[in-house]
């Protein structure tokens, strides 16, 4: 079972968020490159849970009308 994603860690800079290791970014054990994978607050801001979830219902909002047959937003 994967790890709860934390929304608001303290220091997001300290850790790679690109698996479920949470490694320390100077010492990666899962070979994922060279560079840490920065944590969505780092990259989207504050606020990229909610954004996240707004783009996660504007998809189920479009995949219905597809299913329904609507023409769909350009």
């Amino acid at each position: 079972m994967a790890k709860k994603f934390p929304a608001s860690p303290a220091h997001p800079e300290r850790l790679c968020w690109g698996c479920d290791l949470y490694c320390p970014a100077d010492s990666m054990r899962c070979g994922n490159g060279s560079v840490r994978t920065p944590h969505p607050a780092e990259l989207f801001g504050e606020d990229w849970l909610q954004w996240a979830n707004e783009q996660a219902e504007d998809a189920a909002a479009r995949s219905a009308a597809d299913a329904a047959g609507e023409p769909g937003r350009d």
